[in-house]
């Protein structure tokens, strides 16, 4: 038992649908608006202290929750109960615990939610794992805020033995002895770290395509507006997945239009993602062949690929080998338990794509694993606005993922974001290609909850 050790006494969510400023392609789907969930929790500590923390995350159910035989709206709605039966879960834990602690031993009991919410909404088939820790992720942020509120201390500085009761071998087996995620993190925020822009499959690519239908809102309307603005230099490109030609010359365009955009990069670095829609790692060493063969430096640029195939690892026995000799792929959409990673390195994926969205406890452990293993991650984004971008950018400001971070939130939900952003406005606004995390301070996850609090009141 540590002293620092808390309980829940209180949990306040808040819903709201948001509306991108443009729509958002990716895979075969677009947004076209989403849920917003808010999460207040009110803890106590062993020594009577009481303190407020919070989360927040998109619940993204076009992502999470893809069944196109099944409407959004109540997709959405079985996300929504899921986030309430959370809250009474953790609610009703009834000991003094670390906020990791009360999340695992939390964790079987969100597989009771999922196979309910199945069977009360009639769903013809399995509600997805991925769709319930997206919902549970803004309450488990909330409580590691929280625990570093009540206590005093940055919550990244307890993550070791001095304020857990159990070390990794909990979850991780016995070669975890004695280990703890603190390890495996940084022991201070970054100053900066680089970021990567959302090349959507509906974006705008240069100046010359913009007209009078785009928002008119001082914000850029294509690549080439992005770029000048931010000074990017990291690029993630959606692609479709199933027409070769389209993709490459997706791909190559972008590639053209960041070296004459930005001149002042010494190199780019970019990702492809097709979110599941590949019928076979085939298709993507195809095109990776492809564009080797039309340019031989768009092909170096290119760092890693993200997710081509479909889902469910157990349904689709993909050999990665040949693709990941080629440049490294990453498992993402797949990726939600333990069992998912030991079956990815199986399969020959080169690593692990790491989100806030699968739970702040999951995501520790995840890059505990990574790092003793030696398995390289990455930080993609869920579109994250407000608070929940506060989180990831921090998360990728305490680890060593393999570049930075992917923030698109500005792009597309610009004004989701907006008491945050004049609290933290070199956050919400990349410079130089980069987000500055210099104003996360204090206690918590550094968020400074109070004076974004003040500016929605004025």
């Amino acid at each position: 038992m540590k002293e620092s050790d808390i309980r829940v006494l209180e949990v306040i969510p808040r819903f709201s649908l948001e509306v991108p400023r443009t729509p958002l392609k990716f895979g075969a789907v677009v947004m076209k608006e989403t849920t917003y969930c808010h999460i207040r929790v009110k803890v106590e500590n062993r020594r009577g202290y009481v303190a407020w923390g919070d989360g927040g995350m998109f619940l993204s159910a076009v992502w999470a929750f893809p069944d196109p035989g099944i409407e959004l709206a109540l997709k959405d709605k079985a996300m929504r109960t899921v986030v309430e039966r959370f809250c009474k879960m953790v609610l009703e834990y009834p000991y003094f615990a670390h906020p990791m602690e009360i999340f695992m031993d939390l964790e079987p009991e969100l597989n009771r939610i999922k196979n309910e919410i199945r069977e009360e909404f009639a769903f013809p088939r399995e509600f997805p794992y991925l769709a319930v820790l997206v919902s549970a992720s803004p309450v488990d942020s909330a409580i590691h805020d929280a625990f570093g509120k009540v206590n005093k201390i940055c919550s990244y500085d307890g993550y070791t033995g001095e304020f857990m009761n159990r070390d990794l071998s909990a979850w991780l087996g016995k070669d975890y002895k004695g280990k703890y995620p603190g390890m495996y993190i940084r022991k201070k925020y970054q100053r900066s770290v680089p970021v990567f822009h959302l090349v959507g499959g509906l974006d705008k690519l240069s100046e010359s395509e913009v007209d009078e239908n785009d928002p008119q809102d001082g914000l850029p309307n294509s690549l080439e507006g992005w770029i000048k603005r931010d000074g990017l230099f990291c690029l993630k490109v959606k692609l479709k997945g199933n027409d070769l030609a389209w993709d490459l010359e997706r791909y190559l365009s972008v590639f053209k239009i960041s070296h004459q955009t930005n001149k002042k990069a010494r190199r780019f670095y970019f990702s492809l993602d097709t979110n599941e829609q590949c019928e076979s790692p085939q298709y993507m060493v195809e095109l990776l062949s492809k564009i080797k063969e039309k340019d031989q430096l768009a092909f170096e640029e290119l760092l890693f690929i993200e997710q081509p195939t479909e889902r469910d690892l157990e349904r689709n026995k993909f050999d990665m080998r040949e693709l990941a000799k080629l440049k490294p792929v990453f498992i993402d959409e797949s990726l939600t338990t333990l069992e998912d990673f030991q079956r990815a390195l199986d399969y020959g994926w080169s690593g692990i794509a790491v989100k806030t969205c699968k739970c702040h406890s999951k995501a520790l452990i995840f890059v505990s694993k990574a790092t003793e293993e030696g398995i390289p991650y990455v930080i993609p984004d869920l579109t994250n606005p407000a608070v929940a971008l506060l989180h990831s950018a921090g998360f990728s400001g305490r680890t060593y993922p393999l570049k930075g971070l992917e923030a698109n939130s500005c792009q597309y939900f610009p004004h989701s974001s907006r008491r945050e952003a004049k609290v933290h406005p070199k956050i919400f606004k990349r410079e130089n290609g980069r987000l500055n995390l210099e104003s996360l301070q204090g206690y918590g996850f550094g968020f400074r909850m109070e004076e974004i609090l003040k500016e929605g009141e004025e």
